[in-house]
């Protein structure tokens, strides 16, 4: 029987997809992360797969000006109909001409987000080289009333999504914005959402791990950050590190895969994790990622709304903990899930090994 060789999990690229109606700010809402990604890593390579109906693509003229590592864009139809089959060789010419850290595929405003979640898996399992990272919904809350009535695909969007950001909701009078509220509540969705400030979102909410990102986390001295937004506080953050005297213990699997499994997308966000296992890992699509050959190797987790990876880091750092990681909740969720964590049901040294567990919430 022949064996399918896939690339190791690091070389793996993940890919965001940010979709919303036409004028819903998405533009704006990626123009704003390039800034906090080349804060923390002036190499990091971003780069804009954009679709756009008609033949002007004056917004990734802007996204150009913004110094994206590399942009593609797909004009004329909708990127789930007929351009569909083209998102395989964009991201096939970011990859091979401009080598990105990251891809976020940006839809025109009557896309619907399943058509093309479906071709980036197709083309993910054929190629072994992307990964799904996440899928979010831009609504603007000034106009949501207007075209959510008249839009199936409007509806879609923000049910076919793993989190909502509601823009442009700074105008509205808390009447408004109740009402604003009331009509989105009407899809009956029990998605996350969050406002942004402006066009403005933390990276941390929108974007999983990658090496590079891990990799600059784990030189930071601590885990507390200058957020300079003010509707940081609608996302809590708890940090989490378990480090032994013994230089080559291991995280327990077993217990930290209770963690990913039983966490509800509404009151967990994001989980972001370095660790040390001697065991290989596995990720929520049943792809297991092996490292050093019977013996201990450093991991990075990424889970995103329910989903969750595995890559193997081939950096090693015998001063790290055996477990460094940042857990982000809704709002008021992050005081539960402290105790939960910090009772030990999760995160133990493997083989019932003695270790130190710190859980704090850093925002």
């Amino acid at each position: 029987m022949a064996t399918t060789t896939v690339p190791p999990a690091d070389r793996r690229i993940p890919v965001t997809i940010i979709t919303g109606f036409a004028g819903s700010g998405k533009t704006t809402l990626i123009l704003n992360l390039v800034p906090q990604l080349r804060a923390e890593n002036p190499g990091y390579k971003l780069a804009l797969i954009k679709n756009e109906i008609g033949d002007l693509n004056v917004d990734s003229q802007l996204a150009a000006a913004a110094e994206m590592t590399g942009s593609r864009e797909l004009l004329g139809d909708c990127i789930c109909c007929t351009n569909v089959g083209q998102i395989e060789e964009a991201l096939a010419t970011l990859d091979r001409e401009n080598h990105p850290d990251r891809i976020i595929v940006e839809t025109s405003g009557s896309a619907e987000p399943l058509k093309l979640v479906l071709e980036i898996n197709r083309v993910s399992k054929a190629t072994g080289r992307y990964e799904l990272d996440g899928i979010v919904s831009v609504i603007d809350a000034e106009n949501w009333g207007g075209y959510a009535s008249k839009s199936y695909t409007a509806k879609l969007q923000a049910k076919q999504t793993d989190l909502i950001v509601i823009n442009k909701w700074e105008g509205l009078d808390e009447r408004a914005f109740d009402l604003f509220l009331d009509k989105l509540g009407d899809l009956d969705v029990d998605t996350p959402q969050t406002k942004s400030d402006k066009g403005w979102l933390s990276k941390e909410l929108l974007f999983g791990f990658d090496p590079k990102m891990a990799r600059s986390w784990m030189e930071e001295s601590g885990h507390e950050h200058d957020h300079k937004h003010g509707h940081m506080s609608e996302m809590e953050c708890l940090s989490v590190t378990l480090t032994s005297s013994n230089p080559n213990a291991s995280i327990d699997l077993a217990k930290l895969d209770g963690l990913l499994k039983s966490a509800p997308k509404d009151e967990v966000y994001r989980i972001k994790a370095v660790m040390y296992s001697s065991s290989p890992a596995k990720g929520s699509d049943g792809l297991q990622v092996n490292g050093v050959e019977g013996g201990r190797s450093r991991y990075i987790l990424n889970w995103s709304f329910g989903r969750w990876t595995w890559s193997h880091d081939h950096v090693s750092d015998s001063t790290a903990p055996v477990l460094r990681m940042s857990i982000f909740t809704a709002q008021y969720e992050s005081n539960k899930w402290l105790k939960r964590v910090e009772s030990g049901q999760f995160i133990a040294l493997a083989d019932g090994a003695e270790g130190k567990l710190d859980v704090k919430r850093v925002q």
